[in-house]
């Protein structure tokens, strides 16, 4: 072995003359199917009585709007599913979603699904900080309702009920100490 790859370099030849592959003609496809069609006849089968192949066609969910390619017996079997309506994957799940809610009522559910969509597709798509403000507002709103308290409750001994069992109680602040140990720390610097 040479030292510093010498030999190795010596007889590698690096050369461009790489051949383009051969150019596929049409006769290679046609010799394919009439073989494919000359092993079916051979077993007995008829080309003809086989059923055609389903075209793929643009599907629209008719909630959020996304497009999927679909067969023509997945769309119709979609719609009779959903009552005339196609609906996407996703769209599908959310609406389990909100069966499972609402106690299985499917038309319900679709239709609050569709619902929601809609105000999302006018308002949150064009507005997306108005949408999200609005979110949080209602939110809040349904906590109130609930009875769920937007802020936190206090436990000072200040208040009128008092200390109550398992609460623990202020007594003084450590602003004080925080700040004169800050005070002291630019005296010595």
């Amino acid at each position: 072995m040479a030292p510093h790859g010498e030999a190795i370099a010596s007889s590698y030849t690096r050369s461009n003359n790489f051949s383009k592959p051969p150019r596929l003609s049409s006769d290679g496809l046609k010799r394919t199917v009439s073989d494919i069609s000359f092993e079916l006849s051979k077993e007995g089968i008829d080309l003809t009585a086989l059923p055609p192949i389903s075209e793929v066609e643009d599907a629209r969910c008719e909630c959020c709007g996304m497009c999927e390619e679909c067969t023509p017996e997945y769309i119709e079997k979609v719609r009779n599913k959903f009552s005339g309506k196609w609906i996407c994957g996703l769209c599908t799940e959310a609406v389990k979603e909100e069966m499972e809610k609402n106690g299985g009522k499917r038309e319900e559910a679709l239709s609050a699904h569709m619902s929601a969509c809609v105000k999302f597709n006018k308002f949150g798509r064009a507005y997306p900080v108005l949408f999200q403000a609005d979110a949080m507002r209602q939110m809040l709103k349904k906590s109130k309702l609930e009875g769920r308290g937007v802020r936190a409750k206090s436990i000072s001994p200040r208040d009128k009920g008092g200390l109550k069992k398992g609460g623990i109680a202020r007594s003084s602040s450590c602003i004080p100490a925080i700040t004169r140990e800050i005070s002291d720390l630019t005296m010595a610097n």
